[in-house]
């Protein structure tokens, strides 16, 4: 595994995050009662492995706002590591993750992997989750005839309708239009059985100008050091409650 961040931090606000620097204090630490698969993060309900080290939550304050949490599993217990009042869920609210339909804004409950990530930038050393650059042509395949549905695909490589307008209700979305949402992605594991018309494109990304779509957002200041300690070997997942 990777090294993970320190024990010893002290939180330091920036703009709307509190990110994590060296210091003699230490972070917030939360001390849980942790079963095998279940336990809570921040008032978050978080379902996963005893393997998994790494956890975002997700706390939904008021309409699309939420305070989103870095967690990070040390000797010492949870640590926040970074925070911010500043997260967006999707215009649609919440919904449980199996009732969510496409083209509904909403964002799923529950607890999913992360997975893989893409952004504009050519991958970085310091990365360690799965990464690739957007480039002409790439799309979020959103159309639920396809067998490459809820994945990333190049039109070039054919298998989708990459041609219908975006108020199709098969569109699919295509990531440079998306430049500052998806300069920095983090792709979730929701919908990755591919069931139609559940929806495909649930990301952890950089804030737009309000709320998402049904994604998850954070200001770019806490996503551009998130990208660099996300590890795949502490089996990450994003945990989103109420």
């Amino acid at each position: 595994m990777r090294r993970l961040l320190t024990v010893a931090l002290a939180p330091v606000l920036v703009g709307s995050a509190l990110l994590a620097t060296p210091g003699a204090a230490s972070a917030t630490v939360e001390e849980t009662t942790r079963a095998a698969d279940s336990f809570t993060l921040g008032g978050v309900t978080v379902n996963a492995g005893a393997g998994t080290a790494q956890v975002v939550t997700v706390n939904r304050t008021s309409g699309y706002h939420a305070v989103v949490t870095w967690w990070v599993h040390t000797s010492a217990g949870w640590e926040a590591m970074a925070t911010t009042t500043d997260g967006r869920i999707g215009y649609g609210g919440l919904v449980k993750a199996h009732k969510r339909k496409q083209g509904t804004g909403t964002t799923p409950l529950g607890t999913h992997k992360l997975i893989s990530s893409f952004g504009t930038h050519r991958a970085r050393a310091s990365w360690a989750l799965s990464y690739r650059k957007i480039r002409k042509g790439d799309y979020w395949v959103q159309d639920n005839a396809s067998d490459f549905y809820n994945r990333y695909r190049n039109k070039a490589a054919g298998g989708f309708r990459w041609w219908l307008p975006s108020s199709h209700a098969n569109s699919s979305e295509r990531l440079k239009d998306f430049s500052t949402q998806y300069e920095f992605a983090v792709v979730t594991g929701f919908n990755r059985g591919q069931v139609r018309h559940r929806g495909a494109g649930i990301f952890l990304h950089v804030n737009g100008s309000g709320a998402t779509g049904g994604c998850v957002s954070i200001p770019r200041s806490m996503m551009v050091p998130l990208m660099r300690e996300l590890d795949p070997a502490a089996k990450p997942v994003i945990a989103i409650g109420r």
